[in-house]
């Protein structure tokens, strides 16, 4: 933790009613997040730049929207911190499409203040998408937390968070280093590809291009490659197909449905083509859940396998 004052700037002017936290949330992997998280009203968050290490905070003031970087990297997040804090959305035609049914535009006009952020990074969502592939959600953050501290590198400025790792180093590690998180080889061997292709995943010029090359991974199918796009490029459009709960709640919310597939979670979505991710967004922002039949998924630890 080096530099404890700014060393770039910016005000942003985000439009009326927008909600900071809310907008970057998908940023943070719970309140415990090694690299990002949110203490009163500032989000801060570490970052790997093309020109260095960087942490990003930003805080509203008298208004504005305050970015501040630190670190090598600090004038790459403060010139990408309106993507960063989702100011850059384009919700262009949305409002007539969420027209179309009740529940969506309902949500539409609570939620107006929320936005999709786009970080621009694409290895850091990889990470963490891989990790939660087929398993609970505190097995994911275990396994995350578990790996960013195992090749801790301190991120710039004034709070004590952690750089994501390096991919060369994710990428290098033989695939028995995971074990001792949670990970089982199969997930561990995904991320080392997936890390091995960082450089050129970081050159892909946009979603589709990016969902292409996650794709050709092996390990990788179209539930990581949404997950991974939906943040890195705020594609508005991506859906987690093959998610466990989503279809579930796409059903429930748009048809009264307690149940349904990802065929059915695709023709509900349909109408909003274009905005698809974003719906779901709105979904998970408003809580929606169907309702739950039978036990629980249990929480398992590879590590004692």
């Amino acid at each position: 933790m080096t530099g404890t004052e700014p060393t770039a700037s910016r005000a942003l002017r985000p439009p009326s009613g927008y909600r900071l936290a809310a907008s970057v949330r998908p940023l943070t992997f719970s309140p415990y997040d090694p690299c990002a998280r949110i203490t009163g009203d500032v989000f801060w968050w570490a970052a790997r730049t093309p020109a260095g290490p960087a942490t990003l905070a930003l805080r509203p003031v008298a208004g504005d929207l305050l970015a501040e970087g630190y670190g090598p990297g600090a004038g790459w997040v403060v010139e990408r911190a309106d993507a960063i804090a989702g100011l850059r959305d384009d919700l262009t035609g949305f409002a007539d499409l969420a027209a179309g049914h009740p529940v969506v535009a309902r949500l539409a006009a609570e939620h107006a203040g929320l936005r999709m952020p786009a970080t621009g990074l694409v290895f850091p969502r990889v990470l963490r998408a891989v990790l939660e592939q087929k398993v609970t959600g505190k097995e994911a953050y275990r396994a995350y937390a578990a790996t960013v501290r195992h090749f801790a590198e301190p991120a710039p400025g004034p709070v004590r968070l952690l750089l994501p790792p390096e991919p060369a180093q994710v990428a290098a590690a033989p695939y028995w280093v995971f074990h001792p998180f949670g990970v089982e080889q199969r997930r561990a061997e995904t991320l080392r590809r997936a890390a091995a292709s960082a450089g050129r995943l970081a050159r892909c010029a946009g979603s589709a291009e990016a969902t292409r090359v996650l794709r050709a991974i092996p390990g990788v199918g179209p539930w990581t490659a949404a997950e991974v796009v939906r943040i890195a490029y705020g594609d508005p459009d991506a859906v987690s197909v093959g998610d466990y709960h989503v279809p579930n709640t796409v059903a429930w919310a748009l048809a009264g449905e307690p149940r349904g597939d990802d065929a059915r979670m695709l023709a509900l979505l349909e109408p909003f083509r274009g905005h698809r991710g974003r719906v779901c967004r709105l979904l998970e922002a408003a809580g929606v859940q169907a309702p739950r039949y039978g036990p629980r998924a249990p929480v398992r630890s590879f590590a004692r396998f």
